[in-house]
C-alpha cells in the first residue's frame, strides 16, 4: 500500500516495478543480507548471481538459454540492437522495424526506435532515422483493421511483408507483447507468428521486450510472449525484475549469443549482475512463486474483467476492456462520434 501525508491507505495501481509489494520483506532482508557481506563489480561471478541464474532461465523455453545482465529495461533493449545486429542476415542488418506508437527505452538508439516519443517533439524536427520502419501498432479495436480474430492479426502481419518486399530484408524486428504507452494494445491471434515467421524468412532476427510485460504479470504464463505460442530470438526484461531495485537482462538463444561473442567486442557491464542485485532479484522470483502471484495475477485480472464489463453495459463511453492478467487497458471514447468511435482524452484524465 501507499500512504499520503494524512495517513490515507491507498492500493498502489499505478507503480510498474514493485511487482511483490512495496517494502517486502522478505527483499528488504535479501538485500540488507547481500550489503552486509560484500558488493562487487559484474565480471566476478559469485554463488548468489549463479543459483538466481539457475531459477530465472527454468522461466524461459529451453532454447532461451543465454542471459546478460544490464541495469535496467533501457540497457537491455539497448544491448538487444547490438545483439541481433550481430546476428542478423538480413540485406538491411542495422535496420529496424517497431510498432506505431511503440516506446523501448531512453537511450538514442531506443529514442529512434520509439514513436511515442517522437510524437512528444514540439520543435518541428523529425526524429525519425532513415533506419526505422514503422508498421501499424496491431489494434484490432481502434485500429485500420478491426476485430481481434486471425484475419485481423494476418492483415496487419502483411504490413511487415509489405514493407520487407519494397525495401528488403531487414535485420530486426522488436514490439512490447502488449503494447503499453501505445495504450495496453493486445496483439491480434496470429500476428506475432506471423511477424516472426516473415522475418526469419528474410534474414531477420525478433526482439520480444518484455521490460513491462514480464515476470507473471500476464496470469496465464510468466512471460506474455508465451500466450501466442512464439519464441522469440531475444528477450528483454526489467522493472520488476528487482521490484524496483536495478536489475535487468537480455535472454537470447545460444547461437544469437555466438555471433555477438565473434565480434570479438567483449560485452562488460560495471554493475550488471552484481551480488546484491542478484539477491534481490532472487528474493523477487521466490516470492512470486511461494505466494502463487502468477495465479493471482490470472485470478484477480479475470476478477477485474468481469466487474468492469459490467460497467462497460452501463457505460457507453467505456469503449473497449483488454488486456491479461494484470496488465490491463480501459478504453474510453467519444460516444457522439460512433460509430467512428475517437478517444475521450478528457473523460481519461
Amino acid at each position: 500500500y501507499m500512504y499520503d501525508i494524512d495517513n490515507n491507505k491507498y492500493l498502489d495501481c499505478c507503480n510498474n516495478v514493485a511487482c511483490v509489494g512495496h517494502s517486502h520483506p522478505v527483499v528488504v532482508q535479501a538485500g540488507c543480507n547481500e550489503l552486509a557481506k560484500i558488493q562487487t563489480n559484474g565480471r566476478f561471478l559469485n554463488p548468489t548471481q549463479q543459483r538466481y541464474l539457475s531459477k530465472f532461465l527454468s522461466t524461459f523455453p529451453p532454447e532461451l538459454n543465454t542471459v546478460y545482465f544490464v541495469n535496467s529495461g533501457s540497457e537491455a533493449n539497448d544491448l538487444a540492437l547490438r545483439i541481433a545486429r550481430s546476428h542478423t542476415k538480413a540485406k538491411n542488418p542495422q535496420d529496424v522495424i517497431c510498432l506505431d506508437y511503440a516506446y523501448h527505452g531512453h537511450t538514442q538508439s531506443l529514442v529512434d526506435i520509439s514513436p511515442y516519443k517522437w510524437a512528444q517533439a514540439v520543435d518541428g524536427k523529425n526524429y525519425q532515422p532513415s533506419t526505422t520502419h514503422v508498421v501499424s501498432c496491431p489494434d484490432s479495436y481502434r485500429g485500420k483493421y478491426r476485430g481481434f480474430n486471425e484475419e485481423t492479426g494476418s492483415l496487419y502481419a502483411n504490413e511487415v511483408k509489405d514493407l520487407i518486399d519494397r525495401v528488403g530484408g531487414i535485420g530486426t524486428f522488436i514490439a512490447e507483447s502488449i503494447v503499453g504507452c501505445g495504450g495496453q494494445i493486445v496483439l491480434p491471434p496470429t500476428y506475432l507468428s506471423k511477424v516472426y515467421d516473415i522475418m526469419h524468412q528474410n534474414g531477420g532476427v525478433c526482439i520480444a521486450d518484455e521490460v513491462q510485460t514480464g515476470f507473471a504479470r500476464a496470469g496465464t504464463h510468466f512471460w506474455t510472449f508465451q500466450t501466442y505460442g512464439v519464441i522469440p530470438d531475444i528477450v528483454t526484461c526489467g522493472k520488476p525484475m528487482g521490484n524496483g531495485y536495478p536489475i535487468a537482462a537480455v535472454v537470447c538463444r545460444r547461437e544469437v549469443a555466438n555471433s555477438f561473442a565473434a565480434s570479438g567486442i567483449e560485452y562488460f557491464n560495471t554493475y550488471s549482475g552484481n551480488s546484491v542485485a542478484c539477491a534481490i532479484a532472487e528474493a523477487v522470483y521466490d516470492t512470486i512463486i511461494s505466494e502463487n502471484l502468477q495465479n493471482n495475477a490470472l485470478v484477480t485480472g479475470n476478477y477485474m474483467i468481469d466487474e468492469l464489463k459490467q460497467l462497460q453495459s452501463v457505460y457507453q463511453c467505456i469503449g473497449d476492456i483488454r488486456g491479461f492478467g494484470l496488465f490491463q487497458g480501459i478504453e474510453f471514447i467519444d460516444v457522439n462520434s460512433l460509430p467512428t468511435i475517437l478517444p475521450n482524452p478528457k473523460l481519461t484524465k
